[in-house]
């Protein structure tokens, strides 16, 4: 049965913030005229949040936790709820209760207002240290819309909605739960932005950390791969290989003239070193981009995915 609503909420070490949480979003929603289900994931917690979860489960129907055997990290968390999700729409928050469960309506009323596909929350007003994250933050989401072209003035915010089409065909991996709506965005998804509420930390630690930092930008070269080239990787690596080979042809070419004509000693001169390297780096980068194209129609053709998606299906 698909339901209206499916809320999504990873989970890790939250022990003292899953009863809150639950009792928030259910006072939230049952004043509207929704059918929805709230699916904790526990990402394999080290304290007694499966435990909780368990025990609310009693008294909370529309409570549906998902418990990993051990910690695989946010996006693999995230991405265990989209697979468990039966709602039409699925909202994603954090389980800090630094999100607030009244924005969920206001989401909705949003998505449907514009016509959005995607509706993601800005932290305008963020109560986290400012030196150590909201000014980080705000850098690396300039950095983050430039390279994407999906301008947002808050990737890293959890809080957002996504209608299920626009997710149910993705799979997600490393940082990229924060890249979703820039990842869509490439098959044509409408991405709209909104102020949401942001609460002071309450219960527990901040999991964020600098080795986070450095896959997060790790994941952005990745995403601007899949943005750019995924459909064209010879495009990428060939006009990069070609980049480096015709140099190095030309400087070859100069080389043996110098050594036929001339009779010149062209042994130990660093130009044939940076020749030589150039032409085996261009060799190299087109031989990746003609696997790279192998392997794109290898995924597309025997499962028959296609490279395009529709808006609206047709009726029979």
């Amino acid at each position: 049965m698909t339901l209206d609503l499916s809320i999504i909420v990873p989970m890790y070490n939250e022990e003292e913030a899953v009863a809150p949480l639950v009792r928030r979003v259910q006072d939230v929603l049952t004043k509207t005229t929704l059918t929805w289900e709230l699916v904790c994931v526990d990402d394999g917690s080290r304290d007694a949040t499966a435990a909780n979860l368990r025990k609310l489960q009693k008294d909370y129907p529309a409570l549906k936790p998902v418990f990993l055997r051990r910690n695989y990290g946010q996006t693999a968390a995230m991405q265990a709820g989209f697979d468990h999700a039966q709602g039409a729409v699925l909202v994603t928050m954090d389980g800090d209760l630094q999100n607030d469960p009244q924005d969920i309506p206001r989401l909705l009323e949003k998505m449907q207002e514009t016509e959005a596909d995607v509706v993601s929350g800005w932290r305008k007003d963020r109560k986290d240290n400012t030196l150590i994250r909201t000014i980080p933050s705000k850098l690396a989401n300039r950095l983050i819309s430039r390279v994407t072209g999906v301008r947002l003035h808050d990737y890293g915010c959890s809080l957002k909605a996504y209608k299920r089409e626009v997710v149910e065909d993705i799979r997600i991996y490393g940082e990229l739960h924060r890249f979703i709506p820039a990842v869509v965005s490439q098959y044509g998804a409408h991405v709209e932005e909104m102020v949401v509420t942001h609460h002071p930390r309450q219960f527990g630690k901040s999991k964020y950390g600098l080795d986070k930092t450095f896959r997060v930008i790790l994941d952005l070269i990745l995403v601007k791969f899949f943005l750019s080239y995924i459909n064209r990787p010879m495009h990428a690596f060939g006009m990069t290989g070609l980049m480096c080979l015709v140099p190095g042809g030309l400087l070859a070419t100069y080389l043996a003239v110098l050594k036929m004509v001339g009779g010149e000693d062209i042994g130990g001169r660093p130009l044939l070193m940076l020749a030589v390297m150039l032409i085996l780096i261009g060799v190299q980068l087109i031989g990746m981009g003609v696997l790279g194209e192998l392997l794109m129609r290898v995924y597309h053709e025997p499962l028959g995915r296609k490279q395009y998606t529709l808006r609206h299906k047709a009726k029979n």
